[in-house]
Protein backbone atom coordinates (compact mmCIF):
# COMPACT_ATOMS: atom_id res chain seq x y z
CA UNK A 1 0.00 0.00 0.00
CA UNK A 2 2.86 2.67 0.43
CA UNK A 3 3.44 2.10 -2.91
CA UNK A 4 0.57 3.70 -4.17
CA UNK A 5 1.43 7.10 -2.91
CA UNK A 6 5.37 6.59 -3.20
CA UNK A 7 5.67 5.50 -6.71
CA UNK A 8 3.19 8.38 -7.73
CA UNK A 9 0.50 5.55 -8.80
CA UNK A 10 -1.97 7.59 -6.94
CA UNK A 11 -1.62 10.15 -9.29
CA UNK A 12 -2.36 7.72 -12.83
CA UNK A 13 1.12 7.99 -13.84
CA UNK A 14 2.68 5.67 -16.22
CA UNK A 15 5.71 3.58 -14.14
CA UNK A 16 8.90 4.33 -15.98
CA UNK A 17 7.98 7.09 -17.56
CA UNK A 18 7.67 9.65 -14.54
CA UNK A 19 10.13 10.56 -12.15
CA UNK A 20 10.26 12.55 -8.55
CA UNK A 21 13.05 13.25 -5.89
CA UNK A 22 14.21 11.96 -3.41
CA UNK A 23 13.93 13.67 0.27
CA UNK A 24 14.33 12.54 3.59
CA UNK A 25 12.09 12.61 6.68
CA UNK A 26 12.04 16.11 6.88
CA UNK A 27 10.88 17.07 3.16
CA UNK A 28 14.44 17.92 2.32
CA UNK A 29 15.52 17.01 -1.35
CA UNK A 30 18.76 14.52 -0.69
CA UNK A 31 21.62 14.74 -3.01
CA UNK A 32 24.15 12.05 -4.34
CA UNK A 33 27.38 10.86 -3.31
CA UNK A 34 28.46 12.29 -6.71
CA UNK A 35 26.28 15.76 -5.70
CA UNK A 36 23.76 15.52 -8.45
CA UNK A 37 20.09 15.16 -7.50
CA UNK A 38 18.83 11.92 -6.27
CA UNK A 39 16.19 11.13 -8.77
CA UNK A 40 13.74 8.37 -8.83
CA UNK A 41 11.96 5.87 -10.56
CA UNK A 42 9.52 3.02 -10.61
CA UNK A 43 12.17 0.33 -9.19
CA UNK A 44 10.22 -2.81 -10.83
CA UNK A 45 10.86 -5.18 -13.64
CA UNK A 46 8.28 -4.03 -16.47
CA UNK A 47 5.50 -6.95 -15.71
CA UNK A 48 5.43 -5.74 -12.13
CA UNK A 49 5.60 -2.65 -12.78
CA UNK A 50 2.52 -2.82 -15.80
CA UNK A 51 0.79 -5.60 -12.87
CA UNK A 52 0.64 -2.18 -10.83
CA UNK A 53 -0.12 0.19 -13.35
CA UNK A 54 -3.14 -2.28 -13.72
CA UNK A 55 -4.02 -2.48 -10.65
CA UNK A 56 -4.18 1.32 -10.56
CA UNK A 57 -6.19 1.70 -12.82
CA UNK A 58 -8.66 -1.01 -12.10
CA UNK A 59 -8.72 0.68 -8.58
CA UNK A 60 -9.47 4.85 -9.93
CA UNK A 61 -12.19 2.67 -12.41
CA UNK A 62 -14.08 1.15 -9.18
CA UNK A 63 -13.77 4.77 -7.61
CA UNK A 64 -15.02 6.47 -10.53
CA UNK A 65 -18.36 3.54 -10.86
CA UNK A 66 -19.13 3.83 -7.38
CA UNK A 67 -19.78 7.74 -7.85
CA UNK A 68 -21.83 7.25 -10.74
CA UNK A 69 -23.61 3.67 -10.11
CA UNK A 70 -23.96 3.59 -5.94
CA UNK A 71 -21.41 1.01 -5.23
CA UNK A 72 -19.94 0.79 -1.56
CA UNK A 73 -17.25 3.12 -0.95
CA UNK A 74 -13.61 1.89 -0.28
CA UNK A 75 -10.71 4.28 0.11
CA UNK A 76 -8.53 4.13 -3.52
CA UNK A 77 -5.61 2.76 -2.35
CA UNK A 78 -7.43 -0.37 -0.49
CA UNK A 79 -9.26 -0.91 -3.35
CA UNK A 80 -5.86 -1.24 -5.10
CA UNK A 81 -4.26 -3.37 -2.24
CA UNK A 82 -7.39 -5.71 -2.82
CA UNK A 83 -7.32 -5.57 -6.94
CA UNK A 84 -3.18 -6.61 -6.23
CA UNK A 85 -3.64 -9.08 -3.28
CA UNK A 86 -6.29 -11.15 -5.56
CA UNK A 87 -4.10 -11.52 -8.78
CA UNK A 88 -1.05 -12.53 -5.90
CA UNK A 89 -2.88 -15.22 -4.62
CA UNK A 90 -4.39 -16.61 -8.12
CA UNK A 91 -0.36 -16.49 -8.70
CA UNK A 92 0.34 -18.61 -5.96
CA UNK A 93 -2.40 -21.00 -6.55
CA UNK A 94 -0.83 -21.25 -10.15
CA UNK A 95 2.33 -22.38 -8.61
CA UNK A 96 0.87 -24.76 -6.84
CA UNK A 97 -1.02 -26.38 -9.74
CA UNK A 98 2.28 -26.16 -11.58
CA UNK A 99 4.13 -27.92 -9.08
CA UNK A 100 1.42 -30.68 -8.35
CA UNK A 101 2.94 -31.04 -12.32
CA UNK A 102 5.91 -31.99 -10.84
CA UNK A 103 5.73 -34.11 -8.11
CA UNK A 104 5.36 -38.14 -9.28
CA UNK A 105 1.59 -39.70 -9.04
CA UNK A 106 2.05 -41.13 -6.15
CA UNK A 107 2.96 -38.45 -3.96
CA UNK A 108 -0.32 -35.70 -4.80
CA UNK A 109 -0.36 -34.46 -1.67
CA UNK A 110 2.80 -32.65 -1.30
CA UNK A 111 1.91 -29.57 -2.26
CA UNK A 112 -0.28 -29.17 0.58
CA UNK A 113 2.95 -27.68 2.15
CA UNK A 114 2.95 -24.90 -0.55
CA UNK A 115 -0.51 -23.83 0.01
CA UNK A 116 -0.40 -24.17 3.95
CA UNK A 117 3.54 -22.65 4.68
CA UNK A 118 3.90 -20.45 7.46
CA UNK A 119 6.10 -18.15 5.01
CA UNK A 120 3.43 -18.08 2.73
CA UNK A 121 1.22 -16.89 5.79
CA UNK A 122 3.59 -14.18 6.57
CA UNK A 123 4.66 -13.08 3.34
CA UNK A 124 2.37 -13.57 -0.25
CA UNK A 125 1.31 -9.75 0.33
CA UNK A 126 4.45 -7.80 1.58
CA UNK A 127 5.32 -7.49 -2.14
CA UNK A 128 4.89 -8.79 -5.76
CA UNK A 129 6.94 -12.02 -5.84
CA UNK A 130 3.76 -14.50 -6.47
CA UNK A 131 3.96 -13.50 -10.04
CA UNK A 132 7.23 -14.37 -10.51
CA UNK A 133 7.11 -17.93 -8.76
CA UNK A 134 4.08 -18.86 -10.66
CA UNK A 135 6.32 -18.25 -14.11
CA UNK A 136 8.75 -20.12 -12.73
CA UNK A 137 6.86 -23.29 -12.05
CA UNK A 138 5.08 -23.15 -14.75
CA UNK A 139 8.45 -22.77 -16.84
CA UNK A 140 8.95 -25.82 -15.15
CA UNK A 141 5.94 -27.65 -15.88
CA UNK A 142 6.36 -26.76 -19.24
CA UNK A 143 9.99 -28.33 -19.40
CA UNK A 144 8.34 -31.43 -17.98
CA UNK A 145 5.98 -31.41 -20.32
CA UNK A 146 8.64 -31.90 -22.87
CA UNK A 147 7.92 -28.10 -24.03
CA UNK A 148 11.37 -26.23 -24.45
CA UNK A 149 10.07 -23.22 -26.14
CA UNK A 150 7.21 -22.96 -23.84
CA UNK A 151 9.58 -23.48 -20.77
CA UNK A 152 11.49 -20.44 -22.15
CA UNK A 153 8.85 -18.38 -22.65
CA UNK A 154 7.64 -18.81 -19.12
CA UNK A 155 11.26 -18.09 -18.02
CA UNK A 156 11.57 -15.40 -20.10
CA UNK A 157 8.44 -13.59 -18.91
CA UNK A 158 9.39 -14.65 -14.77
CA UNK A 159 12.50 -12.52 -15.59
CA UNK A 160 10.88 -9.46 -16.55
CA UNK A 161 8.26 -9.66 -13.35
CA UNK A 162 11.35 -10.44 -10.87
CA UNK A 163 15.21 -11.28 -11.72
CA UNK A 164 15.39 -14.67 -10.11
CA UNK A 165 14.00 -16.96 -12.82
CA UNK A 166 16.61 -16.42 -14.81
CA UNK A 167 18.35 -18.78 -12.48
CA UNK A 168 16.08 -21.82 -13.60
CA UNK A 169 18.48 -21.68 -16.87
CA UNK A 170 21.72 -23.25 -15.29
CA UNK A 171 20.18 -26.28 -13.89
CA UNK A 172 18.44 -27.00 -17.30
CA UNK A 173 21.45 -26.36 -19.01
CA UNK A 174 23.58 -28.65 -16.63
CA UNK A 175 20.61 -31.68 -17.02
CA UNK A 176 20.73 -31.10 -20.92
CA UNK A 177 24.43 -31.31 -21.15
CA UNK A 178 25.00 -34.67 -19.49
CA UNK A 179 21.95 -36.58 -20.83
CA UNK A 180 23.06 -35.11 -24.52
CA UNK A 181 20.38 -32.54 -24.82
CA UNK A 182 21.96 -29.43 -25.57
CA UNK A 183 19.73 -28.79 -28.24
CA UNK A 184 16.62 -29.10 -26.16
CA UNK A 185 17.97 -26.83 -23.74
CA UNK A 186 18.86 -24.41 -26.46
CA UNK A 187 15.27 -24.11 -27.21
CA UNK A 188 14.35 -23.11 -23.90
CA UNK A 189 17.20 -20.54 -23.80
CA UNK A 190 16.16 -18.98 -26.88
CA UNK A 191 12.47 -18.78 -25.86
CA UNK A 192 13.44 -16.88 -22.51
CA UNK A 193 15.53 -14.37 -24.13
CA UNK A 194 12.78 -13.51 -26.79
CA UNK A 195 10.35 -13.28 -24.15
CA UNK A 196 12.30 -10.71 -22.06
CA UNK A 197 13.39 -8.82 -25.06
CA UNK A 198 9.59 -8.51 -26.55
CA UNK A 199 8.33 -7.34 -23.02
CA UNK A 200 10.83 -4.97 -22.47
CA UNK A 201 11.76 -3.40 -25.71
CA UNK A 202 8.96 -1.04 -25.99
CA UNK A 203 9.51 0.48 -22.62
CA UNK A 204 13.52 0.53 -22.40
CA UNK A 205 13.15 2.41 -25.97
CA UNK A 206 10.76 4.83 -24.49
CA UNK A 207 11.72 5.64 -21.21
CA UNK A 208 15.62 3.84 -20.83
CA UNK A 209 15.94 6.02 -17.88
CA UNK A 210 12.83 4.62 -15.81
CA UNK A 211 13.46 1.03 -17.68
CA UNK A 212 17.03 1.18 -16.06
CA UNK A 213 16.09 2.23 -12.33
CA UNK A 214 16.04 -1.53 -11.69
CA UNK A 215 19.46 -2.27 -12.16
CA UNK A 216 20.94 0.53 -11.15
CA UNK A 217 18.57 0.53 -7.41
CA UNK A 218 20.31 -3.50 -7.45
CA UNK A 219 23.85 -2.05 -8.32
CA UNK A 220 24.15 0.75 -5.67
CA UNK A 221 22.34 -1.19 -2.92
CA UNK A 222 24.13 -2.03 0.69
CA UNK A 223 24.07 -5.26 2.60
CA UNK A 224 20.17 -5.95 3.10
CA UNK A 225 19.65 -6.78 7.16
CA UNK A 226 18.78 -10.17 6.45
CA UNK A 227 22.15 -11.03 4.63
CA UNK A 228 24.76 -13.20 5.60
CA UNK A 229 27.32 -9.71 5.45
CA UNK A 230 25.09 -7.31 7.58
CA UNK A 231 24.81 -10.80 10.32
CA UNK A 232 28.41 -10.75 10.32
CA UNK A 233 28.54 -6.96 11.03
CA UNK A 234 26.00 -7.04 13.87
CA UNK A 235 28.22 -9.41 15.49
CA UNK A 236 31.93 -8.28 15.01
CA UNK A 237 31.30 -4.62 14.39
CA UNK A 238 33.02 -4.85 10.91
CA UNK A 239 32.00 -2.13 8.96
CA UNK A 240 32.16 -4.23 5.40
CA UNK A 241 33.92 -4.05 2.25
CA UNK A 242 33.55 -1.16 0.95
CA UNK A 243 33.55 1.00 4.67
CA UNK A 244 31.60 4.42 4.88
CA UNK A 245 29.64 4.92 1.52
CA UNK A 246 28.05 7.90 0.51
CA UNK A 247 24.26 8.39 -0.47
CA UNK A 248 23.62 5.89 -3.56
CA UNK A 249 27.04 5.06 -3.85
CA UNK A 250 27.44 1.57 -5.36
CA UNK A 251 29.21 -0.58 -3.29
CA UNK A 252 31.89 -1.80 -5.67
CA UNK A 253 33.94 -4.59 -3.52
CA UNK A 254 30.91 -5.98 -1.68
CA UNK A 255 28.82 -6.41 -5.30
CA UNK A 256 31.75 -7.99 -6.27
CA UNK A 257 32.47 -10.42 -3.46
CA UNK A 258 29.16 -11.36 -3.82
CA UNK A 259 29.37 -12.39 -7.54
CA UNK A 260 32.54 -13.97 -6.81
CA UNK A 261 31.12 -16.37 -3.77
CA UNK A 262 27.71 -17.36 -5.88
CA UNK A 263 29.62 -17.91 -9.41
CA UNK A 264 31.96 -20.26 -7.63
CA UNK A 265 28.89 -22.01 -5.50
CA UNK A 266 27.39 -22.54 -9.25
CA UNK A 267 30.74 -24.19 -10.00
CA UNK A 268 30.45 -26.44 -7.35
CA UNK A 269 26.45 -27.03 -7.94
CA UNK A 270 27.76 -27.84 -11.53
CA UNK A 271 30.48 -30.07 -10.76
CA UNK A 272 27.91 -32.30 -8.47
CA UNK A 273 24.84 -32.31 -11.40
CA UNK A 274 27.69 -33.58 -14.30
CA UNK A 275 29.76 -36.06 -11.93
CA UNK A 276 27.38 -37.64 -9.57
CA UNK A 277 26.93 -41.84 -10.08
CA UNK A 278 23.07 -40.83 -11.20
CA UNK A 279 21.97 -37.66 -12.83
CA UNK A 280 20.75 -35.44 -10.10
CA UNK A 281 16.83 -34.16 -10.68
CA UNK A 282 15.77 -30.83 -11.84
CA UNK A 283 14.09 -29.71 -8.97
CA UNK A 284 17.06 -30.50 -6.81
CA UNK A 285 19.47 -28.48 -8.84
CA UNK A 286 17.01 -25.78 -8.81
CA UNK A 287 16.69 -25.38 -5.40
CA UNK A 288 20.45 -25.40 -5.21
CA UNK A 289 21.52 -22.34 -7.20
CA UNK A 290 18.46 -20.79 -5.86
CA UNK A 291 19.33 -21.17 -2.07
CA UNK A 292 23.08 -20.29 -2.84
CA UNK A 293 21.96 -17.02 -4.69
CA UNK A 294 19.80 -15.99 -1.39
CA UNK A 295 22.86 -16.77 0.68
CA UNK A 296 25.77 -15.38 -1.18
CA UNK A 297 23.72 -12.23 -2.16
CA UNK A 298 24.15 -8.60 -0.30
CA UNK A 299 19.90 -8.81 -0.57
CA UNK A 300 17.57 -11.20 1.39
CA UNK A 301 14.04 -9.40 1.04
CA UNK A 302 11.65 -11.53 3.59
CA UNK A 303 9.34 -12.59 1.13
CA UNK A 304 12.28 -13.35 -1.44
CA UNK A 305 11.86 -16.83 1.12
CA UNK A 306 8.74 -17.69 -1.23
CA UNK A 307 11.27 -18.15 -3.99
CA UNK A 308 12.27 -21.19 -2.00
CA UNK A 309 8.76 -23.16 -1.14
CA UNK A 310 7.78 -24.63 -3.99
CA UNK A 311 11.48 -25.90 -5.15
CA UNK A 312 11.84 -27.26 -1.36
CA UNK A 313 8.46 -29.17 -1.54
CA UNK A 314 9.37 -30.73 -5.19
CA UNK A 315 13.37 -31.25 -4.64
CA UNK A 316 13.12 -32.61 -0.71
CA UNK A 317 8.93 -33.51 0.39
CA UNK A 318 10.26 -34.02 3.37
CA UNK A 319 6.92 -32.67 5.33
CA UNK A 320 8.53 -32.43 8.82
CA UNK A 321 11.54 -31.12 8.11
CA UNK A 322 10.61 -28.32 5.73
CA UNK A 323 7.45 -27.71 8.42
CA UNK A 324 10.46 -26.92 10.98
CA UNK A 325 12.46 -24.55 8.22
CA UNK A 326 9.25 -22.74 6.99
CA UNK A 327 8.25 -22.40 10.88
CA UNK A 328 11.86 -20.79 11.79
CA UNK A 329 11.92 -18.76 8.22
CA UNK A 330 8.59 -17.04 8.94
CA UNK A 331 8.71 -16.46 12.60
CA UNK A 332 11.88 -14.20 11.26
CA UNK A 333 9.23 -11.78 11.53
CA UNK A 334 9.10 -11.53 14.92
CA UNK A 335 12.33 -9.82 16.14
CA UNK A 336 12.53 -8.02 12.91
CA UNK A 337 9.46 -6.00 13.92
CA UNK A 338 10.90 -5.61 17.86
CA UNK A 339 14.60 -4.58 16.36
CA UNK A 340 12.62 -1.90 14.18
CA UNK A 341 10.66 -0.77 16.88
CA UNK A 342 14.11 0.39 18.44
CA UNK A 343 15.17 -0.26 22.11
CA UNK A 344 13.95 3.37 23.16
CA UNK A 345 10.46 2.11 22.20
CA UNK A 346 10.76 -1.48 23.96
CA UNK A 347 11.82 -3.12 21.25
CA UNK A 348 15.06 -6.11 20.57
CA UNK A 349 18.46 -5.37 20.13
CA UNK A 350 19.64 -5.57 16.45
CA UNK A 351 21.79 -8.94 17.39
CA UNK A 352 18.63 -11.04 18.36
CA UNK A 353 16.92 -10.41 15.18
CA UNK A 354 20.56 -10.65 13.08
CA UNK A 355 20.39 -14.44 15.55
CA UNK A 356 17.36 -15.71 14.27
CA UNK A 357 18.38 -14.92 10.75
CA UNK A 358 21.59 -16.97 11.00
CA UNK A 359 19.27 -19.51 12.61
CA UNK A 360 17.44 -19.03 9.17
CA UNK A 361 20.24 -19.53 7.07
CA UNK A 362 21.54 -22.60 8.98
CA UNK A 363 18.24 -23.86 8.25
CA UNK A 364 18.74 -23.63 4.64
CA UNK A 365 22.25 -24.38 4.34
CA UNK A 366 20.89 -27.66 6.12
CA UNK A 367 18.26 -27.98 3.49
CA UNK A 368 20.71 -28.27 0.69
CA UNK A 369 22.96 -31.01 2.89
CA UNK A 370 20.12 -33.15 2.76
CA UNK A 371 19.63 -32.65 -1.38
CA UNK A 372 23.21 -33.19 -1.67
CA UNK A 373 23.23 -36.36 0.41
CA UNK A 374 19.94 -37.47 -1.92
CA UNK A 375 21.37 -36.83 -4.86
CA UNK A 376 24.75 -39.21 -3.74
CA UNK A 377 22.66 -41.23 -2.40
CA UNK A 378 18.76 -41.40 -4.54
CA UNK A 379 17.70 -44.57 -3.08
CA UNK A 380 16.86 -41.97 0.50
CA UNK A 381 15.07 -39.79 -2.80
CA UNK A 382 11.47 -40.29 -2.07
CA UNK A 383 10.46 -38.89 -5.21
CA UNK A 384 12.61 -41.36 -7.30
CA UNK A 385 10.70 -44.38 -6.23
CA UNK A 386 10.24 -46.20 -9.70
CA UNK A 387 11.19 -42.87 -11.09
CA UNK A 388 14.01 -41.05 -12.76
CA UNK A 389 12.86 -37.06 -12.77
CA UNK A 390 8.91 -36.34 -13.07
CA UNK A 391 10.39 -32.77 -13.56
CA UNK A 392 13.26 -33.93 -16.42
CA UNK A 393 10.96 -33.22 -19.41
CA UNK A 394 13.68 -34.13 -22.69
CA UNK A 395 16.20 -35.81 -20.36
CA UNK A 396 14.08 -37.98 -18.23
CA UNK A 397 14.78 -41.36 -18.44
CA UNK A 398 17.33 -41.35 -20.79
CA UNK A 399 20.73 -42.61 -20.38
CA UNK A 400 23.43 -40.15 -19.78
CA UNK A 401 25.33 -39.08 -23.46
CA UNK A 402 27.92 -36.30 -22.26
CA UNK A 403 29.55 -34.20 -25.30
CA UNK A 404 32.53 -35.74 -26.33
CA UNK A 405 34.34 -32.53 -25.73
CA UNK A 406 33.79 -32.87 -21.76
CA UNK A 407 37.11 -33.54 -19.78
CA UNK A 408 37.00 -36.96 -17.80
CA UNK A 409 37.10 -35.28 -14.80
CA UNK A 410 33.69 -33.76 -15.57
CA UNK A 411 32.05 -36.74 -16.70
CA UNK A 412 29.95 -39.65 -14.28
CA UNK A 413 32.20 -40.96 -11.86
CA UNK A 414 30.01 -44.45 -11.33
CA UNK A 415 27.21 -44.43 -14.56
CA UNK A 416 23.95 -45.54 -12.84
CA UNK A 417 21.43 -47.07 -14.88
CA UNK A 418 18.35 -44.20 -15.89
CA UNK A 419 14.30 -45.26 -15.37
CA UNK A 420 13.04 -45.01 -19.28
CA UNK A 421 9.51 -44.23 -19.10
CA UNK A 422 7.17 -45.02 -21.60
CA UNK A 423 4.68 -42.50 -20.22
CA UNK A 424 4.32 -39.27 -19.53
CA UNK A 425 4.65 -37.43 -16.05
CA UNK A 426 1.79 -38.37 -14.00
CA UNK A 427 0.54 -41.31 -15.72
CA UNK A 428 -0.06 -44.86 -14.61
CA UNK A 429 1.78 -46.54 -17.36
CA UNK A 430 4.73 -49.30 -16.64
CA UNK A 431 7.97 -48.93 -16.25
CA UNK A 432 10.81 -50.09 -18.20
CA UNK A 433 14.58 -49.96 -16.99
CA UNK A 434 16.69 -48.96 -19.87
Amino acid sequence: MPLYGAELLNQGRFPYKSSWLETDSGGHQKIQYDGTPAVRYMEYPVVTGVYQYTAMALAKTYTQASDVLGLPIVAEVVMFFNIVAFGLALAWLVTIWASAGLSPHTRPWDVVMIAASPIVIFQIFTNFDALATAFSMTALWAWARKKPWLAGVLIGLGVAAKLYPVLLLLPLLLVSLRSGKVHEFSKTAAGAAASWVLVNMPVATLFPRGWGEFFRLNTRRGDDMDSLYNVFKSFTGWQGFDGPLGFWEPPVILNAVSAVLFGLCCLGIGYVALTAPRRPRVAQLAFLVVAVFLLTNKVWSPQFSLWLVPLAVVALPHRRILLAWMTVDALVWVPRMYYLLGIENKGLPEQWFTGTVLVRDLAVIGLCALVLRQIYHPGEDLVRAGDDDPAGGPCDGVADAPPGWLPAWLRPRKPAPHIARAHSVGSSASLTRK
